[in-house]
Order: structure tokens, then C-alpha cells, then sequence
């Protein structure tokens, strides 16, 4: 079975693939009592950027997930990245975006 986001939280942790591309790391079931107890382990393998669903009497109640660690990309190199992009200008894309983006105040529901 492939990924989708209309799986059940139960069935998309065991969902597969046959190539690697494709993958993303297995997210583990571990129960209330296992992340008391291994906190310690559960904390360094979220260091390695493993993922872990908590259950409660086989329910699962919530996700650890590593954070994104933030790079920081020196001026210089970004300006050197956009040195041969093509100018904007702001009129145009103003008006462009202002015909892309409903901004109109009235609440919708």
C-alpha cells in the first residue's frame, strides 16, 4: 500500500513501497510505559531523525517527531543565487497576485 492522506492513522503506519525514492523513514509504535522508561533512547534515536507514534492501551495518542533543524545561508550567497534572475516589477506583480489571491475581508462561512 502507498501512502495517502485519506489512510486511517492506524493503516498508514504500516504502509510500504518498493523503491527506496520513495520512502520515508518507518515511523515505530512505542507504548505510554516504553517512552517513560527509554526516554533516554527514544530522545537520542530522535536525534538520529526517527519518528515515533505513542500509544495508550494500543491507541495511538500522539507523535514525536525530530525538528527541522534551520541553515543558515550567508547574504552573499543568496544575492550570488538570484544574480541572474529577471528583474520584478512591483506594479505587475501586485496586480497579478491581487488578481490570484481572494483578499476580500467578508468571512467565508
Amino acid at each position: 500500500m502507498f501512502y495517502s492522506p485519506h489512510v486511517e492513522p492506524e493503516a498508514e503506519l504500516q504502509w510500504s513501497v518498493s523503491h527506496a525514492c520513495y520512502s520515508r523513514p518507518m515511523i515505530r509504535r512505542i507504548t505510554q510505559r516504553e517512552l517513560r522508561n527509554e526516554s533516554g533512547e527514544i530522545m537520542r534515536a530522535l536525534d538520529r531523525g526517527e519518528s515515533f507514534v505513542v500509544t495508550r492501551n494500543g491507541v495511538a495518542v500522539g507523535e514525536l517527531v525530530p525538528m527541522r533543524r534551520r541553515r543558515f545561508v550567508a547574504v552573499d550567497q543568496v544575492l550570488a543565487a538570484f544574480a541572474d534572475a529577471a528583474p520584478i516589477d512591483p506594479e505587475r506583480f501586485r496586480t497579478d497576485l491581487d488578481a490570484f489571491v481572494n483578499q476580500d475581508p467578508t468571512p467565508r462561512a
